[in-house]
């Protein structure tokens, strides 16, 4: 169930690539921006197993998608430390909504982490492939990100 269920989320399969290709275009060590969101989606899904919960989860992780999105557009570069702040905090978010919808079965979690780790890799391989070389299209990429981010967030709210 963990590994699959990346998948299968809009709102989570979406964030993954994006993350793992902001992470390429944005910061020298590549794998900083993955590595936070995927330590903090560890953190937040341990609080969702043990009862955690958050108002409003459903529009707070649909907006990473809306907010990751934004960041891909700006015309200018977050601090470092910004960024992985506003990262790692979707990413508990994220964490406590599978936390709280799986069983708290260590296997469950390391599914979850590998299929994150699977779609930050997709994210990463196609920003270094396609995006380094092709500015506006990392820009109208982030564009429809977010677009389609602010779409599931006003579905989850009405």
């Amino acid at each position: 169930d963990g590994l699959s269920h990346p998948f299968f989320g809009a709102d989570h399969l979406i964030a993954m690539l994006l993350v793992g290709a902001w992470g390429v275009l944005n910061a020298r060590k590549t794998w900083v921006a993955p590595m936070t969101f995927m330590a903090a989606l560890m953190i937040g899904t341990l609080f969702g197993q043990n009862g955690f919960s958050v108002p409003q989860l459903e529009p707070l992780v649909a907006s990473s998608v809306l907010v990751i999105g934004l960041m891909l557009t700006l015309p200018f570069r977050l601090g470092l430390g910004t960024a992985l702040a506003i990262i790692g905090s979707f990413a508990v978010f994220h964490g406590i909504a599978h936390g709280s919808e799986l069983s708290a079965n260590g296997t469950v979690l390391a599914g979850i982490l590998v299929g994150s780790a699977l779609l930050h890799l997709v994210g990463m391989l196609f920003a270094k492939r396609v995006l380094a070389h092709h500015p506006a299209w990392t820009v109208r990429l982030g564009q429809l990100a977010a677009l389609i981010g602010g779409g599931i967030v006003l579905s989850s709210v009405l």
